[in-house]
């Protein structure tokens, strides 16, 4: 029998990562941890059945944009908000969707969403891989699996460290706003949720983030390894920025990696 939720007779589609969120009290919660204000363009990524939209129409803003993948939802949101001049309803895919439209406007753009999450780290990474940084967002509000949050929240020396966590927080200062248990969806995922902040930084805007990927790559690849093994093409560079190549990939910050890249053709 398939895992479906009814939620005002739409069904959850698990081919999309629908979990719809049902929990008032959650929503109220969250609520109160935005900062919204009158110059802010809004971009909610998967706003499926609303649930956050209803809270976000209430904030003074200067333009939402609603990007709703599922064809049904998008029908839903464009006939309840056809009389908003400030809220635009699209049907795209956000894998897909153009933002370098968003890099010309001069106000402060803020993502927010309960991302799906088969998808969510592949939108994250597609946002922080923009050429120009800082990019079009001002900050980044989104849901992820809770242990997805804790690899990309982690510090160097910790075993949940790796390359997710450089690629992102070489990009934005991240913090922890608020749990998502699995109760508060419906259908009700296997796994508890995280909701975290993003905020661009300007400390490493000059890495070349595609060589980063590559490095990193190599370094995870096998991450009980010792770096004079998975980075030994680098062993030079490794000498010159007095990194110690008996360290484990785990064990190197942020700016290791960053200057590591930095040197390397």
């Amino acid at each position: 029998m398939k895992q479906q939720s009814n939620i005002n007779n739409h069904y959850a589609k698990k081919s999309l990562g629908q979990n719809f969120i049902v929990n008032r009290n959650f929503l109220l919660k969250l609520d109160k941890s935005l900062r919204i204000d009158e110059n802010d363009v809004l971009i909610e990524i998967g706003p499926g059945k609303g649930a956050l939209t209803e809270f976000l129409v209430k904030k003074k803003f200067k333009k939402l944009y609603l990007i709703e993948k599922d064809k049904l939802l998008f029908k839903e949101l464009e006939q309840k908000y056809k009389s908003s001049d400030n809220i635009t309803v699209c049907n795209d895919d956000a894998l897909l969707y153009d933002f370098n439209y968003f890099n010309l406007i001069n106000n402060n753009v803020v993502i927010l969403g309960n991302l799906p999450f088969n998808i969510s780290t592949k939108l994250l990474t597609l946002w922080l891989k923009d050429d120009k940084w800082p990019s079009f967002f001002n900050r980044m509000i989104l849901m992820f699996q809770k242990e997805v949050a804790d690899r990309i929240l982690a510090n160097h020396n910790n075993k949940k460290y790796g390359r997710l966590s450089v690629l992102v927080q070489s990009r934005c200062k991240v913090s922890k706003l608020i749990n998502a248990p699995a109760s508060i969806f419906l259908p009700k995922p296997k796994v508890n949720g995280t909701v975290l902040l993003f905020e661009p930084i300007k400390a490493y805007q000059n890495i070349n983030f595609f060589k980063l990927e590559k490095l990193l790559e190599k370094a995870f690849m096998s991450r009980r390894k010792k770096i004079k093994t998975t980075l030994k093409e680098y062993r030079h560079h490794l000498i010159d920025l007095d990194i110690d190549e008996n360290l484990r990939p785990e064990n190197l910050s942020i700016s290791d990696y960053c200057n590591l890249t930095k040197v390397i053709d």
